[in-house]
Protein backbone atom coordinates (compact mmCIF):
# COMPACT_ATOMS: atom_id res chain seq x y z
CA UNK A 1 0.00 0.00 0.00
CA UNK A 2 1.17 3.52 -0.79
CA UNK A 3 1.99 5.46 2.36
CA UNK A 4 0.33 8.71 3.32
CA UNK A 5 1.52 11.47 5.62
CA UNK A 6 -1.44 11.73 7.97
CA UNK A 7 -5.02 10.59 8.26
CA UNK A 8 -6.16 14.19 8.70
CA UNK A 9 -4.53 15.16 5.40
CA UNK A 10 -6.02 12.18 3.60
CA UNK A 11 -9.44 12.82 5.14
CA UNK A 12 -9.30 16.45 4.01
CA UNK A 13 -8.50 15.40 0.44
CA UNK A 14 -11.43 12.96 0.43
CA UNK A 15 -13.88 15.43 1.93
CA UNK A 16 -12.74 18.26 -0.36
CA UNK A 17 -13.77 16.14 -3.35
CA UNK A 18 -17.32 15.60 -2.10
CA UNK A 19 -20.14 17.13 -4.12
CA UNK A 20 -21.44 20.37 -2.63
CA UNK A 21 -24.72 19.04 -1.12
CA UNK A 22 -22.77 16.38 0.81
CA UNK A 23 -19.96 18.57 2.14
CA UNK A 24 -20.28 18.67 5.91
CA UNK A 25 -22.78 15.79 5.83
CA UNK A 26 -20.56 12.92 4.66
CA UNK A 27 -17.46 12.28 6.74
CA UNK A 28 -14.79 9.63 6.75
CA UNK A 29 -13.55 8.05 9.94
CA UNK A 30 -10.43 6.04 10.73
CA UNK A 31 -8.95 4.98 14.01
CA UNK A 32 -6.02 2.70 14.78
CA UNK A 33 -5.70 0.77 18.02
CA UNK A 34 -1.97 1.27 18.56
CA UNK A 35 -1.78 -0.79 21.74
CA UNK A 36 -3.26 -3.79 19.96
CA UNK A 37 -0.98 -6.19 18.07
CA UNK A 38 -0.39 -4.85 14.52
CA UNK A 39 -2.29 -1.61 15.33
CA UNK A 40 -5.59 -2.85 13.98
CA UNK A 41 -8.34 -0.33 13.47
CA UNK A 42 -11.68 0.65 12.07
CA UNK A 43 -12.85 2.91 9.26
CA UNK A 44 -16.29 4.16 8.28
CA UNK A 45 -18.17 6.37 5.86
CA UNK A 46 -20.77 8.39 7.75
CA UNK A 47 -23.74 10.54 6.79
CA UNK A 48 -24.93 13.07 9.36
CA UNK A 49 -23.03 11.16 12.07
CA UNK A 50 -24.56 7.77 11.16
CA UNK A 51 -22.37 4.99 9.78
CA UNK A 52 -23.38 3.88 6.29
CA UNK A 53 -20.43 1.54 5.74
CA UNK A 54 -17.95 0.14 8.24
CA UNK A 55 -14.60 -1.54 7.66
CA UNK A 56 -13.23 -3.32 10.74
CA UNK A 57 -10.10 -5.27 11.53
CA UNK A 58 -12.12 -8.41 12.32
CA UNK A 59 -12.95 -8.69 8.62
CA UNK A 60 -9.25 -9.32 7.96
CA UNK A 61 -9.60 -12.56 9.95
CA UNK A 62 -12.70 -13.49 7.95
CA UNK A 63 -10.78 -12.94 4.72
CA UNK A 64 -7.84 -14.98 6.02
CA UNK A 65 -10.14 -17.80 7.12
CA UNK A 66 -11.88 -17.88 3.74
CA UNK A 67 -8.53 -17.95 1.94
CA UNK A 68 -7.16 -20.67 4.25
CA UNK A 69 -10.13 -22.92 3.43
CA UNK A 70 -9.45 -22.55 -0.29
CA UNK A 71 -5.69 -22.95 0.19
CA UNK A 72 -6.28 -26.32 1.88
CA UNK A 73 -8.00 -27.46 -1.29
CA UNK A 74 -5.02 -26.44 -3.43
CA UNK A 75 -6.10 -22.98 -4.57
CA UNK A 76 -3.37 -20.32 -4.59
CA UNK A 77 -3.71 -17.16 -2.51
CA UNK A 78 -4.16 -14.93 -5.59
CA UNK A 79 -6.72 -17.27 -7.17
CA UNK A 80 -8.51 -17.48 -3.83
CA UNK A 81 -8.84 -13.71 -3.59
CA UNK A 82 -10.27 -13.65 -7.11
CA UNK A 83 -12.75 -16.44 -6.31
CA UNK A 84 -13.87 -14.83 -3.05
CA UNK A 85 -14.15 -11.24 -4.29
CA UNK A 86 -17.84 -11.42 -5.18
CA UNK A 87 -18.73 -12.88 -1.75
CA UNK A 88 -16.62 -10.25 0.02
CA UNK A 89 -18.19 -7.51 -2.12
CA UNK A 90 -21.71 -8.71 -1.31
CA UNK A 91 -21.08 -8.94 2.44
CA UNK A 92 -18.75 -5.93 2.80
CA UNK A 93 -15.99 -8.18 4.10
CA UNK A 94 -13.40 -5.41 4.10
CA UNK A 95 -11.17 -3.97 6.79
CA UNK A 96 -9.64 -0.58 7.44
CA UNK A 97 -6.53 -1.21 5.36
CA UNK A 98 -8.77 -2.08 2.39
CA UNK A 99 -10.48 1.28 2.98
CA UNK A 100 -7.12 3.09 3.07
CA UNK A 101 -5.86 1.33 -0.06
CA UNK A 102 -9.08 2.26 -1.88
CA UNK A 103 -8.83 5.90 -0.75
CA UNK A 104 -5.26 6.18 -1.99
CA UNK A 105 -6.09 4.47 -5.29
CA UNK A 106 -9.11 6.73 -5.82
CA UNK A 107 -7.10 9.90 -5.20
CA UNK A 108 -4.62 8.81 -7.86
CA UNK A 109 -6.97 7.87 -10.71
CA UNK A 110 -9.17 9.74 -13.16
CA UNK A 111 -12.81 10.00 -12.10
CA UNK A 112 -14.08 7.99 -15.08
CA UNK A 113 -11.81 5.09 -14.10
CA UNK A 114 -12.88 5.36 -10.46
CA UNK A 115 -16.56 5.13 -11.43
CA UNK A 116 -15.85 1.86 -13.27
CA UNK A 117 -13.42 0.41 -10.72
CA UNK A 118 -13.69 -3.23 -9.67
CA UNK A 119 -13.10 -2.02 -6.11
CA UNK A 120 -16.45 -1.07 -4.59
CA UNK A 121 -14.95 1.26 -2.00
CA UNK A 122 -13.33 3.24 -4.82
CA UNK A 123 -16.73 3.47 -6.50
CA UNK A 124 -18.23 4.88 -3.30
CA UNK A 125 -15.66 7.66 -3.24
CA UNK A 126 -16.22 8.29 -6.96
CA UNK A 127 -20.03 8.52 -6.92
CA UNK A 128 -19.84 11.13 -4.15
CA UNK A 129 -17.23 13.18 -6.06
CA UNK A 130 -18.06 16.70 -7.21
CA UNK A 131 -16.48 15.96 -10.61
CA UNK A 132 -19.40 13.66 -11.41
CA UNK A 133 -21.97 15.95 -13.00
CA UNK A 134 -25.71 15.67 -13.44
CA UNK A 135 -25.50 14.30 -16.98
CA UNK A 136 -23.19 11.51 -15.85
CA UNK A 137 -25.41 10.80 -12.84
CA UNK A 138 -28.50 10.64 -15.06
CA UNK A 139 -26.70 8.29 -17.44
CA UNK A 140 -25.72 6.02 -14.51
CA UNK A 141 -29.27 6.03 -13.15
CA UNK A 142 -30.87 5.42 -16.55
CA UNK A 143 -28.41 2.59 -17.27
CA UNK A 144 -29.44 0.85 -14.07
CA UNK A 145 -26.23 -1.17 -13.66
CA UNK A 146 -25.84 0.23 -10.15
CA UNK A 147 -28.94 -1.75 -9.13
CA UNK A 148 -26.89 -4.95 -9.33
CA UNK A 149 -24.44 -3.63 -6.73
CA UNK A 150 -24.71 -4.80 -3.11
CA UNK A 151 -27.04 -2.72 -0.94
CA UNK A 152 -24.22 -1.24 1.12
CA UNK A 153 -22.81 0.32 -2.08
CA UNK A 154 -26.11 1.08 -3.81
CA UNK A 155 -27.15 3.34 -0.92
CA UNK A 156 -24.37 5.77 -1.89
CA UNK A 157 -25.62 5.94 -5.47
CA UNK A 158 -29.16 6.56 -4.27
CA UNK A 159 -27.95 9.23 -1.85
CA UNK A 160 -26.08 11.01 -4.62
CA UNK A 161 -29.07 10.83 -6.98
CA UNK A 162 -31.30 12.25 -4.25
CA UNK A 163 -29.09 15.20 -3.29
CA UNK A 164 -28.45 16.00 -6.96
CA UNK A 165 -32.13 15.95 -7.90
CA UNK A 166 -31.76 13.02 -10.32
CA UNK A 167 -35.13 11.36 -10.94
Amino acid sequence: MVHYKSWQGLKKQLEDRLCEPLKGRVTFFLTRYHKVHNAYGRAAVMLDGRELARFEWQEMYKQDSDLAQLYKSGVSYEDGEHLLKSEWDENCTYHETDFLAAALAYLNMPIDKALESDELIVRIFAILDSRVGKRTLQKIKDGGEYLALPGWVRQFYELRFEVSGIK
